[in-house]
């Protein structure tokens, strides 16, 4: 993919796990929102396949052989939504880069809106969700998360965002040098800074497929944000053992007074020792929890392991790949 010097090129960027049913409308779909700017810019396509175990890498490569514009990188496994996209944002050349889901639920239309706000100097362009058609579990879980995270973070993270947004060349260089493996994307973005402005938009309804996240993802993903831009949850462990301090000092104050003043009403506190001992128990392994989710984060870093392993890349109207094992 050779830099055009005289028109601008924006790449799309799709992370696919099992989006067999979704691809042909998704490409074709996003082919004719841009084609009003066809005259303007140079658009290309990159999918990166996670580890699909439907037939979405054989979907993929049908189209990059109709399609010059399309390149397909095959990771080695399972990678994830975070390292899929960073995989294509490590590939990616072109003066902006629009990440959109796979599964339709990010209208294509609203990438006009990204590109028009880049037009005006934006750096960093994200789509806020104004609606969302999902179950109310959803939506409850999604508005909780963003408020913890508003508040326990040390970045502004916009509530409401997902990963869909444009972003500039000098953006995707910067998040280029980050390379933590417990990856949070929007709060890696918003950490970076420059200049940055929503759209707002009403997300849709999944076309096709099951959801990539879920519950047991969407909370290792909230885990990802909360622990990795903010050290609130160590801070609370400090003030949860003052306020245990206190609860304690306060229960000795009763008993001594209990002793002095009314020794006829004490009597053994069996099942207030008991219940006493287990609660402390319980805050002491959850404590433990905190501190330990954070060494191991700092564990896997320090590893120094690749991000991701890819199998191949196709580009364009190469009907053969070329394979290999490069590693990130």
């Amino acid at each position: 993919m050779h830099q055009n010097a005289q028109r601008r090129r924006i790449t799309f960027l799709f992370p696919i796990y099992n989006e067999e049913e979704n691809i042909a409308l998704l490409h074709s779909t996003v082919d004719h929102v841009i084609e009003p700017l066809a005259d303007r810019y140079d658009f290309d396509f990159l999918y990166v396949d996670d580890g699909s175990r439907d037939g979405s890498l054989a979907t993929l490569t049908e189209l990059a052989e109709r399609d010059a514009r399309v390149t397909v990188i095959e990771l080695a496994r399972n990678f994830g939504h975070q390292l899929a996209v960073t995989a294509g944002l490590d590939l990616a050349d072109a003066d902006a880069v629009i990440i959109m889901d796979s599964d339709l639920q990010d209208p294509p239309r609203v990438a006009l809106e990204l590109i028009e706000r880049w037009e005006q100097g934006y750096d960093v362009v994200y789509a806020q969700r104004r609606s969302r058609q999902d179950s109310a579990f959803k939506k409850l879980t999604a508005g909780v998360f963003y408020q913890v995270l508003r508040k326990l973070a040390s970045v502004d993270i916009p509530k409401n965002t997902g990963d869909f947004r444009l972003i500039d060349r000098k953006v995707v260089d910067e998040l280029r040098k980050y390379r933590e493996r417990d990856r949070f994307l929007r709060g890696l973005v918003a950490y970076i800074g420059f200049k940055q402005t929503a759209v707002l938009f009403d997300r849709d309804k999944r076309h096709a497929g099951v959801t990539g996240y879920p519950l047991r993802k969407m909370l290792r993903f909230a885990a990802d944000g909360i622990l990795g831009f903010s050290v609130a949850p160590l801070r609370m462990i400090t003030r949860l053992g003052h306020l245990i301090s206190l609860l304690s000092f306060v229960g000795i104050l009763y008993v001594a007074g209990v002793k002095l003043f009314a020794p006829e009403t004490a009597v053994p506190g069996w099942a207030f020792m008991t219940i006493a001992m287990f609660f402390l128990g319980g805050i002491q392994i959850v404590m433990l929890g905190v501190l330990g989710s954070y060494v191991g984060r700092t564990y896997s870093q320090v590893q120094n392991r690749p991000l991701y392993g890819v199998a191949s890349v196709r580009t364009g109207t190469l009907a053969a790949a070329e394979t290999g094992s490069a590693a990130r």
